[in-house]
This record gives structure tokens, sequence and C-alpha cells, in this order.
């Protein structure tokens, strides 16, 4: 098998690392670590037969549309390049042969795309979770229960590159607010929370824990009080640290190990509603959001994530867009393999073999799958056979 060491280079930790999906890069810490490309055969793919792939055709469709755009060399600014023209090239043949069934989709893959095994010094496992667009319950004005906002994206709200001003620096995206001639830190979310805050309500919601769930996961099916619903989406964030309800609970020993999982979480939240709003607040990062129209949830590549098949990635290794194959365990522990496409990022998804599997859209009944899932698994990432030969 092929061999290709990728050095990884570090770059300073600016800020805390960021908060969940479709957000931009964050500033975070690159580590010095060095991955390795395995070239395999399909037929080594656990599972690569009884995949039936009936949703990849349509999802390797959006991917094209987005890749055929692209000006850029490659087709993410990743440690493991995948050639841009080469990419577009398979694409136009895919759109040619105007393939619509799994087992053509499967076929077009085994002939134009080289699976090669993804590891990190010499190692291929990984850690697997899993999340969803979560559900909540809101109405466009406040009133009664519904006294907790969903704000847009503020207006006061500023970005910047660091790599803009000088190419040497790394490429890191800061955020802040202008306070007479300085650029100041955003308000953390206890400051958001607590005093008038200057950005538009989108929604009003009946669950300051619901609400934190949501921008966990990033995104939400928001069902309305007048009996229609709208989908949720991430717009921006901001640039706080960000510390994951789980881990806080964990460290004030007020869930056990092993049993942290959105499910308990989410109750302890419920039933301790006074410490909640305090406990909540030490994630000091706030999420705000936007409507989506049409089909969603989007995830960081621009196009609408498909249940069981998107998967979130750290896109400083994997590049997005990429198709990949997934080897993992369900929470009951079967097996999963199947293939995805990586399109999708998220705040606590860091390392080369490390991945969150999009499980779907609903209530509680979606979160005790995807609240559960914590696998050790390996994947592999397919680039199409002009470009592998380089690999």
């Amino acid at each position: 098998m092929k061999r290709i060491p990728l050095l990884f280079l570090f770059a300073l930790l600016l800020t805390g690392c960021p908060d969940r999906r479709e957000e931009k890069p964050s500033p975070g810490s690159m580590p010095d670590e060095e991955v390795e490309l395995s070239e395999a055969a399909f037929d080594e793919l656990e599972g690569w037969q009884e995949d039936e792939m009936a949703e990849m055709a349509d999802l390797f469709a959006a991917n094209c549309g987005k890749i055929e755009k692209l000006k850029t060399p490659f087709i993410d600014n990743s440690r493991i390049k995948i050639d841009s023209a080469g990419y577009r090239r398979v694409c136009t043949e895919f759109f040619r042969r105007k393939i619509n069934k799994g087992s053509e989709f499967k076929v077009f893959v085994e002939e134009n795309f080289t699976p090669f095994l993804v590891q990190t010094d010499g190692n291929a496992e990984g850690k697997f979770t899993s999340y969803y667009e979560s559900e909540i319950h809101a109405s466009r004005s406040r009133h009664d229960k519904y006294v907790y906002p969903v704000y847009g994206r503020p207006a006061d709200l500023i970005e910047l590159n660091l790599k803009d001003f000088d190419p040497d620096l790394p490429n890191m995206r800061l955020v802040g607010r202008v306070s007479g001639q300085k650029m100041l830190p955003y308000y953390t979310r206890e400051e958001i929370e607590k005093a008038p805050f200057a950005a538009p309500v989108l929604l009003w919601g009946d669950s300051a824990v619901d609400i934190h769930i949501m921008q966990i996961q990033g995104s939400a099916v928001a069902k309305l009080d007048d009996g229609s619903s709208v989908r949720i989406g991430y717009a921006d964030n901001n640039g706080r640290r960000f510390r994951g309800i789980g881990s806080i609970l964990l460290a004030k020993g007020l869930l056990k190990p092993g049993k942290a999982d959105m499910i308990s979480i989410k109750k302890w939240l419920n039933d301790n509603p006074a410490e909640a709003q305090k406990l909540m607040r030490e994630n000091e990062r706030y999420i705000f959001h936007r409507i989506i129209e049409g089909k969603g949830p989007v995830g960081a590549f621009g196009v609408p994530l498909t249940a069981g098949r998107s998967l979130a990635v750290d896109r400083r290794y994997v590049p997005l867009g990429a198709l990949m194959w997934l080897s993992t365990r369900t929470p009951d522990g079967k097996p999963l393999n199947k293939m995805v496409a990586a399109q999708d990022i998220g705040g606590a998804i860091k390392g080369a073999v490390r991945g969150d599997y999009f499980w779907g859209s609903g209530g509680d009944e979606i979160l005790a799958q995807a609240g559960k899932m914590n696998s050790a698994g390996h994947y592999y990432i397919l680039i199409p056979k002009e470009a592998a030969g380089d690999k």
C-alpha cells in the first residue's frame, strides 16, 4: 500500500475552540501531527457490497454543484489535498451519465475513485459521535411562555482574518466589536443574556434549555404556535471560548462519567432550571441564527445535510466535499459501514480521524440515538483516480 506522510505545522492558539457546525474556520491549535494515507481496494472496505447508496447520487450532485464553482486549486484548504480540476472532470462525467440509482453510483465510484485509509501517527482509529437537527417550540411574538429570544446576527459584530494583514500569519478568524478606536472581544453569553441586547430577534422560544441545545447542534426546526414550522440555521458566533455543557456537569460531579449523553444532560437541566442557567453561561460561546428557506439543515459546505450520509469533520485535515467510507458502530453496538460525505464541521470535532455523524431531524426520539453515540472507528477518503496517482 502507498503511504503518504503529510506534515502538520503548529500555529498559535489565539482564542478558544469553536462551537458547532456551519461556522467559518476559527482560531485553534494546529497540532504537530503526521498523517498518512494508505491506498486500499474497494473490496477491502467493510460492508462495501451491502451499502445500497440510495441517497448518494443526489448528495453527490449537490456536492458537484459546489465544486464546479470553485476557483481554488484544491476543493478545500485542508492538509489532505484533492485537486479541484480533477474533481470537476469526475463531476462532468457523473452528470453526463445521468446517474440516479444507488447501484449505478456505486459502479461510478469504483470506476473513478481510489479509497485511502486515513491514519495519524500510524493509527487509523478515531472517535465518532453523532448529532442531529433539534426541535424547538417557538412563536413570532413574545407572549405567555415564549420569552427566550432566538437572535439573528448583530450588526456590531465584526470579523477579521490575520492572513489579510500578513500572509505569514495563520489563516485565523477573529471576532469582536469596535469601542472607540479599539477592537474588543465580543460580548459573552452571560452579557448577551443579562443586558438589553441590540440584535434582531427571529423567534421567541419556550425553553432556554432547548435553545441552548439548538446552539450546540447548530440548527433546529421551530414548531410555531400558529401550527407552521420554520428551519433555523447557523449565522455566526461571538468568537468566545466554547465549553460543552456535558463537560461542565461532569467537572462539577453533577453527572457521572459515562452518563453525560444528551438525554441525561437535557433532563438534568430541565430538572434544575435555576442552576442550569448559571452553568449554561459558563459556556461563553453564543450562536446567532438565521431563517433557512427550502431544504435543510445546511452544513458548512453549503449544501443540505442528508440523514445518515453527512459527516462533520475537522477541515484542517479533511476537505469538505470529499466522499468517505465510514466504519464504526451505532450506540447499540451494531456495525455502521457506509458511504458518507464530509459536509460539515463542529467545535468538538478535532483531529485527522474524528467524525460527527448526522443522524437526522426530530425531537427526543432522534436525540436518544444521536446523543448516545461515542464509538471507535476509522474512515477512508475517496480521491479521484487521476489525482490519486500522485498520492
